[in-house]
């Protein structure tokens, strides 16, 4: 290709990655919906969009590498504390089961029905084992299921991929080996699983001198980590096929995880470079897949997406929740959920190509084959996820669950305010004395270490729809709130700081301030001590002369809140939170 054609290819590919993710958006609809029809549409149409043409062999490294960063960034993401009995029971069943019945009923319907030689059916039958926190992850946000739910296939989702992707790389050798030998298989397997884990354990000890040792800042810190995670990706790889994918897990389970592993990094800017990967790694790879190529596969490719969809995870999904206490929605929901995702494609891409250069009876069926399998599968659950459960009684609730910081008499009584309006309110407060105020008064406390995993790195506040700092101290309730922005569904509220304060931070920290500019932490106090109140009542209700709006509870449960720039107005069946001037009269 000419330097202008590859120009135009590149500038075309990113342009179509991210203009596809933008359109998604728009649509309420996984990205993966618009990328693959458009990446295809893309490499049958233009003779630019060619990845294998524009990058030649680095083609496929770049897409290991590539995929090693989405992995680390998942590793970020899974709390070790959290994963804790019979949720920690089913995501080992769901990895175990998932990939030996996944990958046997696999491989035995997609000979006879794709009419592949048994070689190239036991490839794809292991390519198809895994799912991936790239599409598991899209799909939850929109969804929204219970926690605890969420939390097991975000687990599976993360865990499964790199699994997968060795379990590839093993079958690949074996068939170009034409050695079927179980022990030297199974030793194979644990040899690549061994070296990951201590290439991960090695690069996280990196991390930790980089971090401890240099103490770099938030600028290099982040590029530190994504250096170390390609490096050592890259090392794995030259050792054995794929086991950059569990070194690169590993590595992002330790930053997360050891509490001696304080890393200065700019979330943004990974969450921003994983969704362009992605988009760039599926327009291309879909890019490859010809229509010529899918004119015989396409329908019985179909048959096997529904046999994996209807047969294959319903029995993965019941095996591994037996004996637990799952209910049966959740095990209903588990049992509707695995598409297929960018390891899947990656995997395809990679390994058809080998096979096929080997004269491998049907391998060249293998990516079409994959491809219509993640377009169906992902389709299908992004279009059935929602009402499905909603149907099986799997969904958060919409109402809105606040957490309230702070254990001050006006905090507790604004808490149990809010509880008597319908909402799920929980609380922290820092103190012992307040902490026992809170329990007193009836309201969920929240668990002592819950702020310091918020700040952790790729931590969230599961289930919390917003987070209000209401402490006496200025400096924290502005810091805090800048680092929790993005740990929550929704926004991030602190009270204002008084015009006298003489905190070093907060009087010139913006953001999203509570209330009215006058509404700070010590007119609250002095308010109190003369004996106002925080009450609820209907909107509808004249208000207390003098009372100050504080929140609107919304009919359906949203919670709006009085900022320093807006004041919502109330509806009929709305409920309002007001603070009294005085006493309140009976």
């Amino acid at each position: 290709m000419t330097t202008n054609q590859v120009l135009i290819g590149v500038g075309m590919i990113l342009v179509l990655a991210v203009g596809s993710q933008i359109l998604a958006d728009r649509l309420r609809v996984p990205g993966l919906i618009v990328l693959l029809p458009v990446g295809f549409t893309a490499g049958a149409l233009t003779d630019e969009v060619d990845p294998e043409q524009l990058l030649g062999a680095a083609f496929s490294p770049l897409v290991s590498l590539s995929v090693a960063v989405i992995l680390y960034d998942a590793g970020l993401g899974l709390d070790l504390a959290r994963l804790k009995g019979h949720t920690r029971s089913v995501v080992v069943r769901l990895l175990w089961f998932g990939v030996l019945i996944t990958g046997l009923l696999g491989t035995l319907l997609a000979a006879p029905l794709l009419d592949i030689s048994e070689r190239a059916a036991l490839m794809l039958g292991a390519i198809l084992v895994v799912s991936g926190p790239t599409v598991v992850g899209p799909l939850l946000s929109f969804v929204r299921p219970k926690d605890r739910l969420q939390r097991i296939l975000v687990w599976e989702g993360s865990l499964i991929d790199p699994v997968g992707g060795v379990l590839g790389a093993l079958v690949f050798h074996a068939i170009l080996a034409s050695s079927h030998h179980l022990g030297g298989g199974m030793q194979h397997f644990l040899g690549s699983m061994g070296i990951g884990v201590a290439a991960g354990a090695v690069g996280a000890a990196l991390l930790w001198v980089l971090f401890r040792v240099l103490r770099l800042g938030e600028v290099l810190g982040t590029t530190a980590q994504l250096a170390a995670v390609i490096g050592v990706a890259a090392f794995c790889d030259v050792l054995r096929d794929d086991t950059g994918l569990i070194a690169a897990v590993v590595m992002g389970l330790a930053v997360a995880n050891l509490p001696s592993m304080s890393v200065p990094a700019r979330r943004p800017f990974f969450e921003t470079l994983v969704s362009l990967i992605l988009g760039l790694l599926f327009i291309s790879i879909s890019a490859t897949v010809t229509p010529h190529s899918l004119r015989h596969v396409w329908l019985p490719a179909l048959g096997l997406a529904a046999f994996l969809v209807l047969v294959v995870r319903p029995l993965v999904a019941l095996a591994s929740s037996v004996g637990t206490d799952l209910t049966h929605g959740e095990r209903g929901f588990i049992g509707w959920m695995a598409p297929r995702g960018i390891v899947a494609a990656a995997t395809a891409s990679t390994f058809s190509a080998g096979l096929v250069a080997k004269g491998i009876g049907g391998a060249s069926k293998i990516l079409p084959a994959t491809f219509v399998v993640i377009v169906a599968t992902v389709t299908l659950y992004g279009l059935t996820a929602s009402p499905v459960a909603r149907r099986l009684g799997v969904v958060r609730p919409s109402r809105s669950r606040p957490l309230l910081v702070g254990g001050d008499p006006w905090v507790v009584d604004l808490g149990v305010a809010l509880k008597r309006a319908g909402l799920e309110v929980l609380m922290w407060a820092g103190e012992e004395e307040q902490r026992e105020r809170i329990r007193k008064a009836g309201v969920e406390l929240a668990p002592g270490e819950l702020l310091g995993a918020a700040t952790g790195e790729a931590a969230e506040l599961e289930g919390i729809t917003a987070v209000y700092f209401l402490t006496a101290e200025d400096d924290f309730n502005a810091l805090a709130a800048v680092l929790l922005r993005g740990s929550v569904e929704g926004t991030v509220h602190r009270l204002n700081a008084p015009a006298d304060s003489h905190g070093a931070v907060a009087p010139f920290i913006g953001g999203e301030v509570l209330f009215g500019p006058d509404l700070t932490w010590p007119t609250f106090a002095h308010r109190y001590a003369r004996g106002a109140a925080v009450l609820a009542q209907p909107a509808a209700k004249a208000l207390p002369p003098g009372s100050d709006l504080l929140f609107l509870v919304r009919r359906d449960g949203r919670l709006d809140p009085v900022t320093e720039g807006s004041t919502p107005l109330p509806r009929p069946g709305d409920t309002v939170v007001l603070l009294t001037p005085g006493p309140v009269q009976v």
